[in-house]
């Protein structure tokens, strides 16, 4: 059989490379038309889309840490200040964990376990943030920068220090470690003294370190500064003399708060046990607490110089009065008892020697509501007022639901509670000659807020008699000050326990003024379960009064008034 082939048909080696030519000459203009398309398609139609792709990925916004307030005293004296440190944090998944040495070599420098930031690499590898250390140095975080190690980075905060210590710490607390204030004066005024955080845009390389600032999106503001009422000078003395007392009759703790008896200013407040607010390690809660301005206590015969006080200007009692006091006094079924049997006493006798019969006698001759609210008056069961967190309101009954004999509790100081700033406080109605002032922990020229409790006549009449508390043959003959005169009274207070009063368990308590003529501080001392064999408020809280009040009138450069109590200075001949 015999084929034809038809000639169109035919193959040859020629025809098949002519093919194959075409083909790959079309493959290569499409792929050189979709890389034109597509570089068109970056370039121009998505162009800024593509930029802004690239800023996100290495134009970055950063926070700006804003400097926090200075708190001062009254006189300019620095009591918190920022200073510039630096944190160090990492990004576990830019790290190299091949640099060992380097690592090593950083947890020296910072005092860290051999290993830490191998563990922390470790530990999450999908995080992308971990602090290695807070608050350097800025010369260390210096040196830590020469290591150039990809994904360690540096931020600016700021660190708070304390020059004051543990004097003034009660008082102006602290702050955390992201500088946010937890106690006293740095939590109170927090949102005064932060500041508000500023922000500003970077460039950063390829391991997100900043290479270069672009712009300051928002400058940062500082926080504003507090000007306390304080006199640091005073709030030294205090504290040290507050301390020896302490120590030395072996106390659970102790308070004392000096006042200007003309404002109402609180110029020293000072606390034991105290503590370091620079270094704040296993510190407890019952370290911090400002004794002085949030525990309370019963006043005790500390309040009998104002029961003397209302019953003379209610007219209940007259200067010249006489009372007949038997060492003890029958209250529907209770009795009040003096320590020893007074006799007759006169209003002088009676502050002088502080019996409770007789101001009990006085007491019940006022009616509950005139007697009530003098004390009301007074601020006993209110807060003082200073702004301090967390003041103490103290207690004070109704008088609807008093009975005589809380009457008579209450004219010796059981029955109420207060704190040492209130008691103080109070002490400015017989200072100033009737006007009870606020207080204020922040320094003001004048207080709009006094108010008039007693005639000026019967202050006067009863810090006279409180001048002989310090006589001799007063309860208070340790709390005289050199060259100066000066008025006060004791308080010894039986502490309530569960069910009633803990025998061998009291607070000892001192207040006072001067000079005596025309007071110009307060000074109140309150000293809780001494327990070194003394517990009379003459004893264990009048000396600290002593020195306290000498010390501070000679800060503020207050003339003597009494030359004949003044020391002597005894010089050998020639030296």
């Amino acid at each position: 059989m015999i084929h034809f082939q038809d000639k169109n048909r035919v193959s040859t080696p020629g025809n098949d490379f002519s093919s194959r030519r075409r083909l790959v000459v079309i493959f290569i203009m499409a792929c050189m038309a979709i890389l034109v398309g597509r570089a068109l398609d970056l370039q121009v139609l998505n162009k800024q889309f593509l930029k802004d792709q690239g800023d996100m990925r290495h134009v970055s916004d950063m926070s700006i840490s804003a400097y926090r307030g200075m708190i001062k005293d009254r006189n300019g004296a620095p009591l918190a200040i920022s200073t510039p440190v630096e944190s160090i944090w990492m990004n576990p998944r830019e790290v190299d964990p091949t640099k060992n040495n380097e690592f090593g070599q950083m947890e020296k420098l910072l005092n860290l376990p051999k290993g830490k930031i191998t563990e922390l690499v470790k530990a999450d590898t999908h995080r992308q943030f971990a602090y290695i250390a807070r608050q350097v140095s800025p010369v260390l975080a210096d040196k830590l920068k020469t290591l150039k190690l990809a994904g360690i980075y540096f931020e600016r905060e700021f660190k708070r220090f304390y020059p004051a210590g543990e004097v003034s710490a009660h008082l102006i607390g602290f702050t955390d470690i992201d500088d946010v204030g937890q106690a006293g004066f740095e939590a109170g005024y927090e949102k005064l003294l932060k500041g508000i955080p500023g922000s500003k845009r970077v460039i950063r390389d390829g391991q997100r370190r900043i290479i270069e600032d672009v712009e300051n999106i928002k400058e940062p503001v500082a926080g504003r500064n507090l000007e306390l009422s304080i006199d640091q000078r005073i709030q030294y003395l205090a504290y040290r003399e507050l301390q020896l007392a302490f120590n030395q009759h072996k106390a659970k703790s102790a308070a004392l708060v000096v006042l200007d008896a003309k404002s109402g200013e609180i110029l020293a407040a000072v606390n034991q046990p105290s503590f370091n607010p620079n270094t704040r390690k296993s510190l407890k809660e019952s370290l911090y607490r400002n004794r002085a301005l949030t525990d309370v206590f019963e006043p005790g015969s500390t309040v009998k110089p104002f029961v003397v006080a209302a019953a003379l200007d209610g007219g209940y009692i007259k200067p010249n009065d006489m009372f007949e006091t038997h060492g003890i006094l029958a209250v529907g079924r209770h009795l009040v008892k003096d320590v020893h049997n007074y006799g007759t006493l006169d209003l002088t006798g009676v502050l002088k020697k502080s019996s409770n019969v007789a101001v009990s006698e006085m007491a019940l001759k006022m009616p509950p509501e005139y007697f009530w609210g003098i004390y009301n008056k007074l601020g006993f069961g209110v807060a003082a007022g200073s702004g301090f967190p967390g003041e103490a309101n103290g207690s004070l009954l109704d008088y609807q639901r008093w009975h005589d004999f809380d009457r008579a509790t209450l004219s010796f100081g059981y029955g109420l509670s207060t704190s040492a700033l209130q008691l103080a406080r109070a002490y400015t109605a017989l200072a100033d000659n009737g006007i009870l002032h606020s207080v204020s922990v922040l320094k003001r020229d004048e207080d709009v807020d006094q108010q008039r409790v007693f005639s000026a006549k019967t202050a006067k009449r009863v810090r006279a008699m409180m001048e002989t508390v310090l006589m001799k043959d007063g309860t208070a003959y340790e709390a005289r000050v050199d060259g100066y005169s000066a008025a006060g009274k004791t308080g010894t207070v039986k502490k309530a326990g569960a069910g009633g009063y803990v025998e061998k368990s009291y607070f000892s308590v001192f207040a006072g003024l001067a000079p005596a003529k025309n007071p110009r501080l307060i000074v109140v001392v309150m000293i809780d379960e001494p327990s070194a064999g003394q517990y009379y408020g003459g004893i264990v809280s009048a000396p600290v009064f002593s020195k306290v009040m000498a010390g501070a009138l000679r800060v503020l450069e207050v003339a003597p008034d009494q030359q004949d109590n003044m020391p002597v200075l005894l010089t050998r001949q020639g030296s």
